[in-house]
């Protein structure tokens, strides 16, 4: 669905600054500071321009007022003797002010005092909406006609009849003048709503606000959105360009986000003001969202995307077909067994050098003679290399070695986490711990992409897996075919089981990928595999068996015991553990 220039909703419009109920509030202090104390509140409450009521109180606080507090507001200790504790004015400010929009100058200090005596009383701060003065004035007047934005500038400016004295209800009730001041001011630059305000002050452009718009239509509901530029190309034919992809879980809330205050990014903020409308597309579920994205943002590449924009990107490990192999790295896997993927040549390395140090593979990339030796290189007289070029193991003796690096990534990570022990006991008794951390964080680093590697594969061997997760929807049904979401639907309990069943008859045709790579993109899969093992989801089906080897990695809390060698108990069963077989669930 496409969004343009619609006639707003009242929701869109928000709150009528003319029906909206302001209470003015100024506070007394002991001073600052974080330990300083109210002494006293005035409060204001108006609408439409009319007074509704006044509050003010002094407050007696635990000790004595500062001089130099007494001498500026002239409240002093004698007076607040026998005033009402916080205790008690506090909760009367309270129902005063309840459900009304809090405005201040300089808000922050005066929130700041009113929310630290609520929580010291146990009281519930209402997180209201605040408005403050200083900020509004900030952004709607020129520096040539008021100097600063003090109080009693702004009071004079706006001829108030009440002059700020430093004592609370005045300044309140210069803050009134003020504030009706500035709404008239804002109100001719397009300024209408209590929203409007708030992001005014923020500095929200009016052109960015208009925009608001776009989404009074999109449904609080999970989906895709793209904000789009319409134009024409070279040849004056007309051309849209996608600017951006992003999801949701509520498009609705999402959307109206962009045209807030509460967007920071500066791109963002460049996409929204080129963009001149804005598509969305509903989702079955949250994670069907999360995949449509990442589809469309792989085919479109929008500009002001990131992220994701090249999944295929991705780097991998392979053993080099010829007599002597040896690890290469690759950006695609080929036919056969490859390690990975790693999402930069960096942490391929990393893992490469772990296998290299367990297995003596040789490292180097010359083509190698079965029968004519060669010398070797000062890994190989250092009894880190088979040295294969010397002759002095034969192809049988080193292929073993290929067999048991490569059976190391297929599923036990022992023989690699085991490898560097002594080196590592070694280094640590010399007190070389920066490099024994090296060594360390090399290993812990293949053992992530092991985890990863069978995460992976276990999805894209699988050739279909049912499942279903609460929620507020119901259940969330997802079919997942070879590591791509293939088909998703939510339902009430009641039609779960007949809607999956729908969902895998209508599901898209997924064919077998290439060994050990999902159908879908890699962070596709990734997605899926996260959602496959939140809390709560239950397998309906699975046709295949999913499942990672024994050995495919350790409990993080065994991670060192397996790198050090000390004592670990290892668990008694079978040589796999299966998540799921063919079959249905009862």
């Amino acid at each position: 669905m496409t969004s343009t220039a619609t006639q707003p909703s009242f929701d869109d419009l928000g709150f009528p600054l003319s029906d909206t109920t302001f209470v003015v509030v100024d506070l007394e202090t002991t001073g600052g500071a974080a330990d300083a104390e109210i002494t006293e509140i005035g409060a204001v409450k108006v609408r439409g321009g009319q007074v509704l009521g006044e509050f003010q109180t002094l407050v007696r606080p635990s000790g004595p007022v500062p001089p130099m507090i007494q001498v500026l507001t002239g409240i002093t200790s004698a007076m607040v003797a026998t005033a009402p504790p916080p205790a008690a004015a506090l909760p009367a400010f309270a129902e005063f002010a309840a459900g009304a929009v809090l405005v201040a100058h300089n808000a922050r200090f005066d929130t700041g005092f009113l929310r630290r005596g609520y929580e010291q009383l146990g009281m519930a701060w209402p997180r209201p909406t605040v408005v403050d003065t200083v900020a509004v004035a900030r952004t709607a007047l020129l520096r040539d006609e008021v100097p600063n934005c003090k109080l009693a500038t702004l009071a004079r400016y706006f001829r108030s009849s009440t002059e700020p004295n430093h004592r609370a209800l005045s300044d309140a009730r210069a803050t009134v003048d003020v504030l009706h001041g500035l709404l008239e001011r804002v109100g001719n630059l397009g300024v209408h709503t209590v929203e409007d305000l708030a992001e005014f002050a923020l500095q929200v452009s009016p052109d960015r606000r208009a925009k608001r718009v776009w989404a009074s239509a999109a449904p609080e509901a999970a989906g895709v959105y793209s904000f789009y530029a319409d134009g024409v190309d070279a040849d004056g034919r007309a051309r849209r360009e996608v600017l951006y992809v992003g999801k949701s879980n509520n498009l609705r809330r999402r959307l109206r986000s962009y045209f807030s205050a509460a967007e920071k990014r500066g791109r963002i903020h460049e996409m929204v003001r080129v963009a001149t409308g804005v598509d969305y597309v509903t989702c079955a579920t949250d994670l069907e969202a999360e995949v449509r994205e990442l589809r469309m943002i792989e085919s479109l590449s929008p500009r002001y995307n990131r992220r994701s924009k090249n999944q295929r990107g991705l780097i991998w490990l392979r053993l080099t077909q010829e007599a002597f192999p040896r690890l290469s790295i690759v950006r695609r896997p080929g036919d056969g067994p490859a390690f990975g993927p790693f999402r930069s040549r960096e942490a391929a390395d990393q893992a490469a050098l772990a296998l290299y140090d367990a297995f003596r593979v040789r490292r180097c990339t010359a083509r190698l003679s079965a029968r004519r030796p060669t010398s070797s290189c000062a890994l190989g007289e250092m009894g880190r290399c088979l040295a294969p070029c010397e002759l002095g193991v034969g192809a049988e003796r080193y292929q073993a070695s290929v067999d048991a690096l490569r059976e190391s990534w297929l599923g036990d990570v022992r023989p690699v986490l085991g490898s560097a022990r002594d080196r590592l006991r070694n280094l640590v008794a010399q007190q070389r711990y920066e490099e024994a951390g090296e060594v360390a964080g090399r290993l812990t680093d293949y053992h992530r992409a092991s985890l990863r590697f069978h995460r992976l594969r276990s999805l894209a061997t699988t050739r279909q897996i049912v499942a279903a997760l609460p929620s507020s929807r119901g259940w969330d049904i997802h079919v997942i075919r070879y590591g791509r979401l293939a088909a998703a639907t939510s339902a009430p309990s009641e039609r779960a089981r007949a809607a999956a069943e729908e969902a895998e008859a209508a599901a898209e045709t997924v064919l077998p990928p290439p060994e050990g790579l999902p159908a879908g993109s890699v962070e596709e899969a990734e997605r899926i595999a996260a959602w496959l093992e939140l809390p709560g989801v239950r397998l309906i089906e699975t046709d295949g068996e999913w499942a990672w080897p024994l050995h495919a990695g350790v409990a993080a809390s065994a991670l060192p015991e397996e790198i050090l060698g000390q004592r670990c108990v290892q668990p008694t069963v079978t040589d796999s553990i299966t998540t799921g077989s063919t079959g249905r669930s009862p």
